[in-house]
Parts: structure tokens; sequence; C-alpha cells
């Protein structure tokens, strides 16, 4: 359907709803029920479903401002009342973050298997041929990995790291992996590009490690210490570089609007993503500082790893269903 026509088939109750939303406003708060609003809810309802409809169809950007602000206007008059900061957040995170996830699952697929591609790639390589390791990382990288995940020495660093050391690495691990993701995010910038590079630069070097510290026989005290942390801080690199391609595409793939308002529009979209992002790592730094240097045996560790990615999986495919169908992207 054309704008024109789907303009004149909606606009008259746009206008009854806005009447209404007008009344509405100038009532004192105390007043509120004595206005009759048989339709209000339903009115609502089809509101919602018509601005996804223009999202999806690629109608004008002021069409669907015109659009937005009146649900936003008809959404505080429904629940009028302000949340407290806890409930918007518990809103987000039941709610909002899987379903902004499931809203651009094809721009995250394509990053989880330039990642996972890249990572199989490279591991394979190594295996085979271990003098490939020195193609991908550096020898002091490569020496750092050895010190860290050979059994003696591993155990010796776990005797001697106390609390304060857990809470110290803790705001480490936060320092970086949010640095990482907003370069991971940033870089879909270069045409989308960049996200990909970073991508494949992730899973490459994930990739080298792991084949190398297998060929070393390192390769227990490595995957116990990864498995639980690896969960949300892989996926939330994971969903960054999704959230970067959604950008770049924008700027190539501008639709009907100008490149600059399909970038602001794609960014708007992406957030929510990158606010669960963020959430993600400071679970993944977490888990890091205070569960994953524990000294326990390696069914436990490997269990407690499972769990996490099964639970998280499961939480971003299903989370926020409630029998309707995800609201799509913009672009």
């Amino acid at each position: 359907m054309k704008q024109a026509r789907f303009e004149q088939q909606y606009r008259s109750q746009w206008q009854a709803l806005e009447n209404q939303l007008e009344q509405l406003e100038s009532l004192h708060v105390s007043k509120k029920n004595t206005l009759p609003l048989n339709t209000f809810v339903t009115d609502y309802r089809k509101l919602c479903h018509q601005l996804a409809l223009a999202r999806e169809r690629g109608y004008s950007v002021q069409l669907q401002q015109f659009l937005n602000n009146l649900m936003l206007r008809a959404h505080r008059q429904l629940y009028r009342y302000n949340p407290s900061l806890a409930d918007r957040i518990g809103t987000f995170i039941a709610s909002d973050f899987p379903q902004a996830v499931r809203r651009q699952w094809r721009w995250h697929l394509v990053s989880a298997l330039t990642f996972v591609l890249s990572m199989a790639l490279v591991w394979a390589l190594v295996h085979q041929q271990p003098e490939m390791i020195y193609s991908v990382v550096d020898e002091a990288s490569i020496t750092s990995l050895e010190s860290m995940y050979q059994p003696d020495n591993q155990a010796g660093m776990k005797s001697e790291r106390s609390g304060d050391d857990d809470v110290m690495m803790f705001g480490h691990y936060i320092q970086n992996n949010i640095g990482i993701a907003f370069r991971t995010f940033a870089s879909g910038l270069l045409l989308g590009v960049g996200a990909l590079v970073v991508m494949l630069f992730n899973g490459s070097f994930f990739g080298a490690a792991a084949g190398h510290l297998i060929n070393v026989g390192a390769q227990e005290p490595f995957f116990t210490f990864v498995i639980a942390h690896g969960a949300p801080e892989l996926t939330a690199i994971v969903l960054a570089g999704g959230a970067g391609l959604r950008l770049g595409w924008a700027i190539i793939a501008p639709g009907p609007w100008s490149r600059l308002d399909a970038l602001r529009l794609a960014a708007r979209d992406a957030l929510p993503t990158m606010y669960g992002v963020f959430a993600l790592l400071l679970l993944a730094a977490f888990i890091e500082a205070f569960w994953s240097p524990r000294d326990l045996a390696a069914a436990i560790k490997y269990s407690v790893g499972a769990a996490c990615w099964v639970l998280l999986y499961l939480y971003l495919f299903f989370g926020g269903r409630d029998g309707t169908r995800d609201r799509k992207s913009v672009v």
C-alpha cells in the first residue's frame, strides 16, 4: 500500500484519537475518568499496529514521527504514572532487550557467522600446523597465554589471588570489554566493513589461542576458565558487531530517507541492543573476576558454563514474548 492511501485510510482514526488526547490532557488527573473512553484502548492498539506498518513499509520519517508522538501521548494517558528506575530497568531486561536483539537478528547472524567461521578456520589451521600461531598472535602474547593457562602456573596464581585482586580485575575487565564493544559498534560506520574486520580479528585470535593451548596440553585450564564468562562476553561482542553492521547498512542503503536520517533511525533502533550489550559485559566481568578463577573440579566448571550458555540463549530467543509478533526494525 502506498503512503498516500495509507494516510487517507487511517487519517480519520488519528484525528479522533488526537481529539480524545486533547481532552484528556486538559483534564485534571482526578477528573480523568469523567470522559467516556470506551474505545481508547482499542484505538491505542490500532495506532501501535499502524506505526509498526509504517516502519516496516518504509514510509516517510515525518509520518513515522507523527505516529510515534501520537502513540507516546496515548501511552502517557493510558499509563499515567512515573515508573521507578528499578521498574524501567526490570522492563528493559525482561522484554525490551531480547526483543531488540530479535528485531535485528539478520545482522547478528552475519556477525556471529563471521566470528565463528574465522575462529573455526584459524583453530583448525593452528591445530594442524602449530607454527601458524605466529602468523596470528605475537610471541609476547603467546608466552603470556602459556604462562596463564599452564596447569602448574595457574594453580599458583589461584592460591595467590586475594579478594582485592578480584575487585581490581573486575574493574579491568569492565574497562577492557566495554571498550572493545564500543569500538566494534562504532566501526560499523565504516560502511559495516569495520565491524566485520573486528569480528574477523576477534574470532581469529580466539581460534588461534584455543588451538595453540590445545597443542601444548593446556586445554582444560583454558576452557574451564573461559566457558562461563564466555557466554555473555562473546555474545555481547557478536551483538555489538551486529549493531555496527546495522549502522553500516543504513549508510549503504538508506532507502527512502537521506543517509543522515537513515543513520539516525538505525542508531535509535540499535541503542537498546547496545544497552543490553553493556549489561552482558558487566555480567561477564563479574563472572570472570569472581567465578572463573575459582579452583573447582572441571565437571563443575563445565556444568556451570553450559548452564550459562543455555540460559542466555533461552532468554534471548524467548524473553519478552507475549504471543504477538515482535515489532520489526524501522530500516
